[in-house]
């Protein structure tokens, strides 16, 4: 009798077993199934994004072909939409980041949509003016308002299109200086005269960037291949960067004129040859130049 007890509460313990194993299983299986489907709808999202931006790029295709007068600057929003379609690609695919591609894709298209419907009613206008043109200069001057008022609105929506980057490093300049007692900083390209590097280079204006304080990574690379300055480590994610110093300012969406110095490490002097300058907002290498020390 005892025995037979024993053996129904082990087939009963055995049961509650089975049942929290196939429970957690059950689970664990649903568990898989959400994250795939999550992962497959950001991905679905990220695609629709780039379709929109693509979609874009094509307007700015029709109207490079269409305004010969502003080509060189349609030609540069044209740039700087394809680096944002680029980011996006190889962005991580993740909430934070794909609202962040959405939200700067949604505040450049209100504007855009604006700007284009103007531009559109200017051109409209100035090929019914041209068709109507004869010899007198009172048609002439005519004619050439709405060819001013055209240019500007090309140039507009140039800026626009540029304002949807993150921040730039425009003009970046890397030299060698001698530091006087004084303070005097006195360029050269001697390599034994130089003291430090002094790095140089424009912040663009970017009104999408929030106003505040602003860090960006900058990167002196020797002859040797060695990263100069402090040679410190940052991690993003699975990618890592060695960087030479940190050029922090108050960013207020305006141009800005930042200049950084790199010293050698325990009085060192700096090695004859070239020099490479990276500057980079995050992990995203945004300008690189280079110069010579003989």
């Amino acid at each position: 009798m005892e025995q037979n007890t024993s053996n129904n509460g082990l087939k009963i313990a055995l049961g509650v077993a089975l049942v929290l194993f196939l429970g957690t299983a059950f689970y664990t299986f649903d568990l898989m199934k959400k994250k795939n489907e999550t992962e497959a709808h950001l991905k679905e999202e990220k695609q629709l994004v780039m379709t929109d931006l693509s979609n874009m790029a094509k307007q700015y295709d029709v109207a490079i072909s269409e305004n010969k007068v502003a080509n060189n600057n349609l030609v540069e929003a044209r740039t700087r939409i394809q680096g944002l379609m680029d980011s996006l690609q190889i962005s991580e695919t993740n909430v934070k980041s794909l609202w962040k591609y959405k939200q700067q894709y949604l505040n450049l298209q209100k504007e855009m949509d604006v700007l284009l419907t103007e531009n559109n009613q200017l051109k409209a206008k100035n090929n019914q003016l041209a068709t109507s043109l004869d010899s007198t200069r009172t048609r002439l001057e005519e004619r050439n308002v709405f060819t001013d008022s055209l240019l500007m609105q090309n140039t507009a929506l140039a800026e626009v299109v540029e304002s949807a980057t993150v921040l730039s490093a425009d003009n970046l300049k890397g030299f060698g200086v001698i530091e006087r007692n004084s303070g005097k900083l006195i360029p050269t390209e001697r390599a034994r005269r130089t003291d430090k590097l002094r790095v140089c280079f424009t912040v663009g204006k970017n009104t999408l960037v929030p106003a505040g304080d602003q860090e960006l990574y900058i990167q002196v690379i020797d002859p040797k291949n060695n990263v100069l300055g402090v040679n410190e480590q940052v991690v993003f994610g699975e990618k890592f960067l060695n960087y030479s110093t940190i050029s922090r300012f108050n960013y207020e969406n305006i141009s800005l004129n930042v200049c950084e110095f790199v010293a050698p490490k325990d009085d060192e002097k700096f090695e004859e040859g070239r020099y490479i300058v990276n500057v980079y907002n995050d992990k995203n290498l945004i300008s690189s130049s280079d110069f010579t020390l003989k």
